[in-house]
């Protein structure tokens, strides 16, 4: 619904006022591109009443530049429009002096500025839904701005904003932030781009705008009303990077344009499915049910390749409208739908359910008590929060959340800083595998520990969180000081050819543990045309006599081949 038909279904309502007090507030400001500036606010306002935003929200929405440039003071927010609506005005223009600027930014400013965006996050998300909406409409008119300022609110848009909307689910926002930032970016690309996939777009649209009508008409023949048929075309954004994979070989990229089918219910998707099977054959292994198993960040949907008229492949996805709902607005659509949980949910109580949330505010106070390298915490934040995420389990279904090209030893350390400190080794999917392994979506993570066990320097080679990296760091300390001052205790490295037996790792450090040997480091490797997999085990031992000892009982272990050593 636009703001004008709130406010005349409405008129003397909270968004009513809040548009009137604005629209005085703002007059005789001009924009850049010389537009009135109270078109800006209002269509803030209009993209919140879009997610179905509260009342308080979209009137929030409509005063957020009230404060820093009319000069009204907070106080009258609050006396005219209430608290709610003046915390909101007061969290967002906050968060308006957050200026990213990557490395060149000066320490002191890049770190008070990520202060403000995780207490922002934090303290209300409705906070950052307004500044969402506020940097939709700036990037839709940037560029009526210097280019130097492109390039600025483009890069901050990229790699802050966009990365965050798709955190908080709005998948669809997240593509359309990174679709706006890219041709300020990357500007050859995008006319390459434009150049050279103008015409397959434009036949592709115009192919599927054509069978729009054939696949109702199928569907209404088996009873299947459909509450919407709509084109899909990929954003250009994620389509250069798709073509990146594809050797830019633009004949294999199936969805550049997608039909998209919404049904009333689960039912009807999977018979909507049948039914679009029946009429034209679907392509082999281009089918998926994201309802059955939805991905790991909670996307649901079918998705279908098939063979359509003139010979042609054609995605078509299938969705109930709350998955839609869900898609477009991520954890917004919990105002969508909070009429089936009784009640709306404040955007507090929301920032307090999201975990990640929650682990970012940790993750700031802890770096807060540090004197650490600012670039080395945005670059630590990017990566923690905002890049692209994987989500593992554990053998008891817990699900996992984790920046992508995390390692078991990540893995460990956000389960529990002792199931970390302790891990001997990792099994993925049942299978052992090195410590320095690259986990993916969906993975089956089980830690093999070890009591006494202390990390490895070398984990801080391969660690990719800062928790992991911190908690290693902290530990190798602790022990450093213990040796301070000692003669370092000499090592013996095993080398133990092995089969591969899910339980061998721990039999073999429990083994060496009740002989009172320390393990320092275990390392799994299973090299290419190695007839066996092998273990480097690292031992505070240096008595030969104890070394040959042990070797004697470690070669009675069922799947233990062969074992040679070497005293460092």
């Amino acid at each position: 619904m636009l703001i004008s038909d709130l406010i005349k279904k409405d008129p003397t309502g909270l968004i009513a006022r809040a548009a009137r007090f604005a629209e005085k507030a703002h007059h005789g400001q001009f924009r850049k591109s010389g537009e009135p500036y109270f078109k800006h606010p209002l269509a803030t306002a209009e993209t919140l009443a879009a997610w179905h935003m509260d009342d308080v929200t979209i009137a929030a929405g409509l005063l957020h530049d009230t404060v820093e440039d009319t000069g009204t003071p907070l106080e009258t927010i609050e006396k005219e429009f209430g608290k709610d609506v003046a915390f909101l005005v007061n969290g967002v223009t906050k968060l308006g002096h957050f200026k990213y600027r990557g490395e060149k930014q000066d320490p002191k400013h890049q770190a008070e500025n990520l202060r403000k965006m995780v207490i922002a996050l934090s303290e209300d998300l409705r906070v950052v839904f307004i500044k969402l909406a506020d940097r939709l409409h700036n990037m839709n008119t940037l560029a009526a701005l210097p280019p130097a300022k492109q390039k600025r609110v483009a890069l901050e848009t990229d790699e802050i904003y966009a990365p965050l909307a798709y955190r908080l689910g709005m998948y669809d926002l997240s593509g359309e932030l990174q679709d706006l930032a890219f041709p300020f970016l990357h500007p050859k690309e995008h006319e390459w781009l434009i150049a050279h996939t103008r015409e397959q777009y434009e036949a592709r649209l115009a192919y599927l705008e054509k069978i729009k009508p054939d696949i109702e008409r199928v569907l209404r023949a088996h009873d299947i009303v459909p509450l919407g048929i709509e084109v899909r075309a990929k954003r250009y954004s994620s389509l250069y990077k798709k073509l990146l994979r594809r050797n830019m070989e633009i004949g294999r990229v199936y969805d550049m344009v997608a039909l998209r089918i919404i049904v009333a219910t689960i039912p009807e998707c999977y018979a909507a499915l049948g039914i679009i099977h029946e009429a034209w054959p679907p392509v082999p292994r281009r089918i998926k049910d994201y309802i059955a198993m939805p991905k790991p960040n909670g996307y649901r949907s079918l998705h279908t390749t098939v063979i359509g008229p003139e010979e042609k492949t054609m995605e078509i996805q299938i969705r109930t409208q709350e998955m839609h709902d869900e898609d477009q607005y991520g954890v917004a659509a919990h105002w969508l739908y909070k009429e089936k949980n009784g009640g709306a949910i404040s955007g507090k109580k929301l920032a307090e359910e999201l975990t990640w949330v929650q682990q970012l505010k940790m993750w700031q106070d802890h770096f807060s008590g540090q004197s650490t390298d600012t670039a080395e915490m945005l670059q630590a934040m990017k990566v923690d929060f905002f890049q692209h995420r994987i989500f593992a389990v554990t053998p008891r279904g817990d699900v996992v959340d984790l920046p992508a090209e995390s390692t078991p030893v990540d893995f460990a350390y956000h389960v529990h800083s002792e199931v970390g400190n302790t891990c001997v080794g990792a099994k993925v999917n049942g299978a052992l595998v090195p410590l320095d392994h690259k986990l993916k979506s969906g993975d089956i993570v089980q830690i093999l520990t070890q009591k006494g066990k202390k990390p490895s320097e070398d984990w801080l080679r391969f660690a990719k969180t800062t928790i992991a990296r911190d908690h290693i760091r902290i530990a190798l300390r602790s022990r450093n000081k213990v040796l301070a001052g000692s003669r370092p205790p000499a090592h013996c490295e095993l080398k133990i050819a092995v089969d591969n037996r899910s339980s061998i790792v721990k039999d073999i450090s429990a083994l060496i543990t009740r002989n009172h040997a320390t393990i320092t480091s275990f390392h799994y490797d299973d090299p290419k045309g190695s007839r066996y997999p092998f273990d480097r085990v690292m031992v505070q031992m240096s008595d030969k006599a104890k070394i040959e000892k042990l070797i004697a009982k470690l070669k009675t272990i069922p799947g233990v081949k062969e074992i040679s050593y070497r005293i460092l």
